[in-house]
């Protein structure tokens, strides 16, 4: 490594990256110092920018932060870390918190990449943010549905079914939104900072039917609880508080419009001999609005439209829901399922494009090997060219889940 690369860096900037690089190992400042032979109040100073950090010890700091030398000596923004606090009802051990934290590290780094591409790049992430709703002390039903009522009409929505939901909230909204694989109980990291905006993490791995829910309720954290940090995950809490039962009140108002929806449940009455609402109809109902037939049974339950208990009756009788939607045929709902947002693959290409970063660097924005990031390359440059809201319906990037089948089919 040249000498002059770290004579000539911000000393300030590189020691901030130390210090998020060696908080994410979780290792103290004492740990640190020890691999490079020195005091603690050495690493202190190094992480203050006090003190010039020396090419051997950047090595084998790096080295046993398990980055590259190019992660901290490359010209990269430095963001704010997440700062997802654990709730006090958060009904979580310590084996469950390891699990879930490399997501949410992950999740920050992902985002990090992509200021850095927007600032390689002089293009900026469109943010058409609304103000923050007050939602203090307002009754939560009414409250949630009047917000949900307010963002339909701000993005244009109308009250008809959401179909491509996360790429309004990306396109549209300006929001970071990343796939990941996370363990089946969670649904959703959410998180906020000046410099990144609104930022969400949603699990790869659930239907999409969930991961709507999931997008949905997220939104409703950035709309009315923006700067509160947040998991998600099922049964974490023994009385829900206020702040999630107005996310689940909105994310039901929001994919399921009042009006639309008794609309929609007349129209198949009417259809049915005798005013009946069936099970099919229930179905093709739930397929209609990209929600599971679960939340569509409890919203019919509380606009008293079906019994109450109807979804519990029905699983008494041994329902299987995906058989039941395969036996209807019902198609698969349009998703996008890649683990990066379409913008930030763009900037990446365009980047690449302009040589402005090498193909390895390429390779690390999207998180593949050389071999997959010349693929995906030249996926993109098709599509590159005059792309619409229309065009961007392809399987260009898969999750974590299949980068791990890349990496061993390589």
């Amino acid at each position: 490594m040249a000498i002059n690369i770290l004579e000539n860096i911000d000393i300030k900037k590189l020691g901030e990256l130390l210090q998020q690089a060696r908080q994410q190992r979780g290792m103290t400042q004492e740990d640190a110092a020890k691999i490079i032979d020195a005091s603690r109040t050495t690493m202190v100073a190094i992480e203050k920018g006090t003190r010039r950090i020396k090419p051997a010890e950047l090595i084998k700091l790096a080295r046993a932060y398990g980055q590259s030398l190019s992660d901290f000596v490359r010209q990269r923004p430095v963001v704010e870390p997440f700062n997802v606090q654990f709730r006090a009802m958060y009904l979580r051990n310590e084996e469950e918190e390891e699990q879930i934290k490399p997501c949410i590290l992950r999740l920050q780094e992902l985002c990090q990449n992509y200021l850095e591409l927007e600032q390689i790049m002089k293009s900026p992430l469109p943010q058409n943010y609304p103000h923050q709703y007050t939602v203090t002390g307002m009754p939560i039903e009414a409250t949630a549905e009047a917000i949900a009522t307010q963002e339909r009409q701000r993005l244009g929505l109308g009250d008809s079914p959401i179909g491509r939901l996360r790429d309004i909230l990306e396109i549209s909204v300006g929001l970071r939104i990343f796939y990941l694989k996370m363990p089946a109980k969670y649904s959703e990291i959410y998180s906020y900072n000046e410099e990144l905006g609104g930022c969400l993490g949603i699990n790869a791995v659930h239907p999409e039917e969930r991961r709507r829910w999931s997008l949905a309720h997220g939104y409703l954290h950035f709309l009315a609880h923006r700067t509160k940090p947040v998991v998600d995950f099922d049964g974490q809490y023994k009385r829900m508080p206020e702040s999630e039962q107005l996310a689940e009140a909105f994310s039901k108002y929001f994919l399921m419009p009042t009006s639309s929806l008794l609309k929609q449940f007349n129209e198949r009455c009417q259809a049915n001999q005798g005013g009946k609402f069936t099970p099919t109809d229930l179905f093709t109902l739930a397929h209609y609005y990209g929600v599971s037939v679960q939340a569509m049974t409890y919203r019919l339950e509380e606009m008293k439209l079906v019994p109450s208990e109807t979804w519990n009756k029905l699983k008494d009788r041994g329902l299987k829901v995906r058989q039941v939607q395969q036996n209807l045929n019902l198609v698969e709902l349009p998703q996008r399922s890649d683990m990066m947002p379409i913008h930030y693959q763009h900037l990446a290409i365009e980047a690449l494009d302009q040589g402005l970063i090498t193909e390895g660097q390429f390779a690390k924005f999207l998180n593949v090997d050389r071999l997959e990031a010349r693929r995906i390359a030249e996926v993109l440059r098709e599509h590159s060219s005059g792309i619409t809201e229309e065009a961007i319906d392809f399987d260009l990037r898969l999750t974590d889940n299949n980068n791990e089948q890349v990496a061993h089919a390589n």
